[in-house]
């Protein structure tokens, strides 16, 4: 492969895990010993507003903990996105900070920010660290049980899709860490880069039987720093 001159990175659940994250979901399919439907979709948060609010304060405690921090994976990719000479952008379906933390600039939250919340009147988004609730006053309209977790749930559209398309379309590297190959968006973001020519390359655990050009299995923490060191090199 020669060098390349755009390249497109979707990071998932895989390289969070890492760092301590708990995915909260279950092998059962249950988050935080609830059904995904009471704590994910707009209609769990209409019938049960607390119990929503007290799921995600739950994970910013835990993301904002001190024993919550980047890993090697999460600094390799910011280190290349410094050194490299082409076009870079770093999708996530992770809602931490983590890549930001780690330096890298250019990145997309396409299912939102568990450190911001919105507004459900105006729509306007607010940077939040501590809890907040349905008693909480709003910081635009000055009214209780208008703000909501700023992060993309069950039935809801992801966000900066338009972006991240332009970009698949004209990269000729597109690289998928921690998520699998075979589901959506990976798969998705798949045959929009096939489409362009660009080469895919995949970074999991344990095979996937995804149709990717190039499989690398292991610790992301391992293989992430090797491969985009080679790039470079």
């Amino acid at each position: 492969m020669q060098k390349p001159e755009s390249i497109v990175v979707l990071t998932g659940a895989g390289i969070s895990a890492e760092s301590g994250i708990e995915t909260f979901r279950s092998e059962d399919g249950l988050w935080a010993n609830h059904p995904v439907e009471e704590v994910a979709t707009p209609e769990g948060f209409a019938r049960n507003p607390q119990l929503v609010y007290q799921f995600y304060n739950q994970r910013r405690e835990q993301l904002l903990s001190k024993e919550i921090n980047p890993n090697a994976a999460h600094s390799a990719l910011a280190k290349f996105e410094h050194d490299f000479d082409g076009s870079f952008l770093l999708v996530t379906q992770n809602i931490d900070n983590l890549h930001e933390r780690a330096g890298s600039q250019n990145v997309l939250h396409m299912h939102g920010e568990l450190l911001k919340m919105r507004c459900l009147n105006s729509r306007m988004v607010f940077d939040i660290r501590e809890s907040f609730d349905f008693d909480s006053h709003c910081q635009c309209c000055r009214s209780p049980g208008n703000l909501r977790p700023h992060v993309v749930w069950f039935g809801e559209m992801p966000f900066h899709m338009n972006q991240i398309n332009i970009a698949l379309e004209a990269c000729d590297v597109f690289v998928a860490i921690g998520t699998s190959g075979n589901v959506y968006p990976a798969s998705g973001f798949y045959q929009i880069a096939k489409l362009r020519k660009a080469h895919t390359v995949e970074f999991n655990l344990e095979q996937t039987g995804s149709t990717f050009d190039t499989h690398i299995y292991g610790k992301a923490t391992e293989t992430v720093p090797q491969y985009f060191k080679s790039l470079l090199d």
